[in-house]
């Protein structure tokens, strides 16, 4: 009786436990609808102020950058909970450091994916082998999750761990000499990409995969440099899908028309995968696909899976990008 008493307990745990990608998908739609995409510059206040600023959000003890899908989720709190960094560490890490979470304060979720190997079989359930008998394995992934919290919800931290990294104000925009080296650093990203850059007296931006070539309007017809540079990003992210670099279904499709849904996922992607670029570069202009929202929370409503897809073909684009930049410069 004792047994079975535990295997039901141990099933209802099973089935009362959350359906991550449900929890994530979730997350996203709602700071859509509430008009804040979650990859839309989320160092920006509403004041106009500059909070966080300079890299992707970051493990504050091991230095390393998050990335896909758990760069959103932190940005969404960060500008939910108005933290003013985006350095962050687990709960047994504020305590390994001398320090503590206070009391009362909110964990952010975040996901890993593990991988593991699972033994393939037939039909009726049979392993299979190969042509030299060994078991035929496939590699899969599950995803588990953990929690993380702002550096600005601790205390008694050391204070290596509390140097201000943020700045406020204009200091941060691009404008004109005032960041020549961050004005730099996209040039050297564009320039480094190898894809061609037209300039055109036109009201549109564009990349023409037939051609390989990004089609842009004058420099002097952008508000501001930092309007024009992120333009140009969100374009080099779409030029990541040719068939030469990452071959993404959205840019190689010949059945990819303006409208649909291929060319809004592929908008989608070079949504998040130039607000990566923005946050490592330090760029903050404006580009608006405000058109493609609807779609956007109808594919998430319908696929749990949609916006962690995005999210994996945004951070590959992102990472061709800037590894490729860092192997020329060697």
């Amino acid at each position: 009786m004792a047994t079975k008493r535990t295997n039901k307990k141990a099933a209802a745990g099973r089935q009362s436990k959350p359906d991550l990608f449900q929890v994530v998908t979730d997350k996203i739609i709602a700071a859509l609808e509430n008009g804040t995409p979650p990859w839309r510059k989320p160092w920006r206040n509403a004041d106009g102020c500059t909070t966080v600023i300079g890299g992707l959000p970051a493990n504050v003890v091991t230095g390393r950058p998050y990335s896909g899908i758990n760069v959103l989720l932190l940005w969404i709190d960060t500008v939910e909970k108005g933290f003013t960094s985006h350095r962050w560490l687990t709960f047994k890490q504020a305590q390994d450091a001398g320090g503590n979470v206070r009391k009362g304060e909110k964990s952010t979720l975040v996901t890993l994916f593990k991988p593991f190997e699972k033994k393939e079989t037939d039909e009726k359930g049979r392993p299979l082998f190969d042509e030299r008998g060994d078991a035929v394995v496939s590699q899969r992934n599950f995803m588990t999750c953990f929690h993380l919290f702002n550096i600005e919800q601790c205390e008694n931290l050391p204070a290596k761990l509390l140097t201000p990294v943020s700045v406020s104000g204009d200091e941060a925009e691009i404008s004109g000499v005032h960041d020549i080296e961050r004005i730099g650093r996209a040039e050297q990203v564009i320039a480094r990409s190898g894809v061609p850059v037209v300039h055109l007296p036109q009201n549109q931006a564009f990349y023409r995969p037939g051609v390989d070539r990004i089609v842009m309007p004058e420099v002097g017809q952008f508000n501001c440099p930092a309007d024009y540079y992120s333009t140009l990003l969100h374009e080099l992210v779409h030029s990541t899908g040719h068939i030469s670099r990452l071959a993404r279904k959205g840019i190689t499709s010949s059945s990819r028309r303006f409208g649909d849904p291929l060319y809004a996922f592929e908008e989608l992607v070079a949504e998040i995968g130039s607000a990566f670029l923005y946050a490592e570069l330090g760029v903050q202009g404006d580009v608006q696909h405000e058109s493609y929202i609807a779609y956007w929370l109808n594919a998430l409503k319908e696929d749990k899976k949609a916006i962690f897809q995005a999210s994996r073909f945004a951070r590959e684009a992102f990472e061709y990008l800037i590894l490729r930049e860092k192997a020329l410069a060697a």
